[in-house]
C-alpha cells in the first residue's frame, strides 16, 4: 500500500506543473497556503475514501483459488464398527484415501485403503493407487485452463477499473481545489472592487462638500458601493462551503484555516490527432475493450469443451487381501476408460448459444464505444480550444478595461463624463477579471478530464507496483 500510494503521489507532478497565469498576483497574506499537491497528499492520507478504493484490489489475488478447482490433498476417512445380531459378532469397517488434483492438466491422483467387514471366517482388504487423466471434456486441463484464462482477464479488468477508480478520486480532489481557487480569486476581487469604490465614495462626498458633485452623484454611488457589498456576502459564502469541503477532505480541525495558491496547469498542449493515436494505442480503456472481446471468445471456446463427454483414463495399481494387513496378498495392474455422455446436452448446448450470442453483442457494443470515444474526445478537445481563446481574450479585455477605468476616473475627475459612464467603467473591470479566473480555471478542468479520459491521469506504474 505504501509503495502505491508513493506511486499515486508522483503522479500529482502531471496537475502541478506551470503557473495558471502570470498575471494573477499572489496575496500577501500571514495565512497558510494550501498548494494542489499538498491538499491532495493529505486528502490520500486522512480521507477513508481513498482506502476504500485501495482495499478493492485485496481480494483479487484469492478469486483464483475460490474459482478454479481445489488443488490441495484431499483426505477422506470413514471408519464403522457393524454388530451382526444373529451371527452374535462384531467387525470393523474401515475405509482412508488420498487424493490430489492437477488442475492445469486434469491429472488426479488417489490412494486409497479399504477393509470391508463380512459375515464370512475372513474380512476383505485391499490398496490401491489410481492415476485418472480426462481426454475428453477437460482433455489434459484444457477446460481448466480456460477458466483460468477467464479468471486472469477478469482479474486483469478489476484492476484496470480499481485504477480508473483512483483516477476519477483523483480528477474529483482536482476539481473541488480548483472550484475552491475560482472562489478564492473571485471573492479577491469583489473585496478589491469594494474597497476602491470606498475610496471612490469619499472622494464624491469630499466634492458634493465643495458643490463640485451632485446629490444624485453620491446617491448612485451609495448603490454601487451596496450592489458590490451585497456580491462580496455572496461571494464569501460560496467561498467558505468550497473551503469547509476541502478542509472535510483533509479532515483539517485547526483553527486557522488555510487559503488556496495558483493551481498548476495539468498539461500545456493538447492536439487531437495525436492525442487520440496514442489513446487507442496505449490506453487502459482500449485495453479493457480488447480484453472483452478476448473473454467472449475463450467463453466460447470453454462452453465447446463443456459439450464434450467426460472420457477419462484410468491406470492403476492394486494389492487385495485379507484383514487390517492385507495378508495373502494378490497384486495387479489395471487400465481402463471410464465415459459419462449425458444424452441430449440441451443445458449445455443452451450455454454455448448464448456464449456465442454474448461475444457477438460485446464486439458490437465496442464497435459503438470506440466511436463514442473518439466524439466525446473531439467535442472536448474543441472545447479546450475554446477556453484557451477565451482567455487571449479575457486578458485583453482586463487591460483595456483597465485603461478605461484609468481614464474614465480621470475625466470624471474634470467633469468630462457622468458618474454612470465611470460605474460602467467599474463593473466591465470587475467582469474581465471575474471572466479571466473563470476561464483560467475551467480551462484546468477541461484539462484534467481530458487527461482522465485518456488514461493519463494516472500511469501504468501505479497498477505495476499493486501487483508487486
Amino acid at each position: 500500500m505504501k509503495i502505491f500510494f508513493k506511486n499515486l503521489l508522483t503522479t500529482l507532478l502531471l496537475i502541478t506543473v506551470a503557473a495558471v497565469s502570470p498575471s494573477i498576483a499572489k496575496t500577501q497574506t500571514k495565512q497558510p497556503v494550501l498548494s494542489l499537491k499538498e491538499f491532495i497528499q493529505q486528502a490520500t492520507k486522512n480521507d477513508t475514501t481513498f482506502e476504500t478504493i485501495l482495499i478493492d484490489q485485496l481480494t483479487l489475488k484469492h478469486r483464483r483459488i475460490t474459482l478454479l478447482p481445489d488443488s490441495d490433498v484431499i483426505m477422506d476417512v470413514k471408519y464403522q464398527h457393524n454388530f451382526y445380531l444373529n451371527q452374535n459378532s462384531d467387525e470393523a469397517e474401515a475405509t482412508l484415501s488420498l487424493s490430489k488434483l492437477f488442475p492445469y492438466n486434469g491429472t488426479q491422483l488417489s490412494l486409497s485403503y479399504n477393509k470391508a467387514a463380512s459375515v464370512l471366517p475372513t474380512d476383505s482388504s485391499s490398496l490401491q493407487f489410481l492415476i485418472t487423466q480426462p481426454i475428453a471434456q477437460n482433455a489434459f486441463g484444457n477446460g481448466i485452463q480456460l477458466q483460468d484464462q477467464i479468471i486472469g482477464i477478469e482479474n486483469d479488468i478489476s484492476r484496470y477499473q480499481i485504477v480508473e477508480a483512483y483516477e476519477d478520486y483523483l480528477a474529483s480532489l482536482t476539481t473541488a481545489y480548483y472550484n475552491w481557487y475560482t472562489a478564492y480569486e473571485n471573492l479577491k476581487v469583489g473585496q478589491s472592487s469594494y474597497k476602491s469604490n470606498q475610496k471612490l465614495m469619499a472622494q464624491i462626498r469630499d466634492r458634493k462638500r465643495q458643490k463640485i458633485a451632485l446629490a444624485i452623484d453620491v446617491n448612485k454611488m451609495q448603490l454601487l458601493l451596496i450592489g458590490k457589498r451585497e456580491n462580496v456576502i455572496v461571494l464569501k459564502e460560496v467561498y467558505d462551503n468550497f473551503s469547509n469541503l476541502i478542509f472535510n477532505a483533509i479532515r483539517h480541525k485547526g483553527v486557522t484555516p488555510f487559503i488556496p495558491t495558483t493551481p498548476g496547469r495539468p498539461t500545456e498542449y493538447v492536439q487531437f490527432e495525436t492525442g487520440y493515436s496514442k489513446f487507442t494505442q496505449n490506453s487502459r480503456t482500449y485495453k479493457v475493450l480488447n480484453m472483452l472481446e478476448q473473454q467472449g471468445t475463450i467463453q466460447v471456446k470453454k462452453a465447446a469443451d463443456d459439450l464434450l463427454p467426460s472420457t477419462n483414463l484410468l491406470l492403476g495399481y492394486q494389492l487385495e487381501g485379507n484383514d487390517w494387513g492385507i495378508q495373502n496378498q494378490e497384486r495387479s495392474y489395471f487400465a481402463g476408460i471410464s465415459v459419462r455422455w449425458p444424452i441430449g446436452r440441451s443445458i449445455d448446448k443452451a450455454k454455448q448459444s448464448i456464449a456465442k450470442i454474448e461475444h457477438k453483442k460485446t464486439m458490437l457494443s465496442n464497435q459503438n464505444k470506440y466511436e463514442e470515444l473518439r466524439t466525446n474526445l473531439k467535442n472536448l478537445f474543441l472545447q479546450i480550444q475554446r477556453e484557451q481563446k477565451l482567455i487571449t481574450l479575457a486578458k485583453k479585455k482586463i487591460k483595456y478595461s483597465e485603461s478605461i477605468l484609468k481614464d474614465e476616473a480621470r475625466n470624471y475627475s474634470f467633469g468630462k463624463v457622468t458618474l454612470n459612464d465611470y460605474i460602467a467603467a467599474v463593473n466591465l473591470v470587475d467582469e474581465s477579471r471575474f471572466s479571466f479566473t473563470d476561464h483560467s480555471v475551467q480551462l484546468n478542468k477541461l484539462l484534467v478530464e481530458w487527461l482522465r479520459l485518456t488514461d493519463q491521469l494516472v500511469n501504468e506504474g501505479v497498477l505495476e507496483s499493486n501487483n508487486k
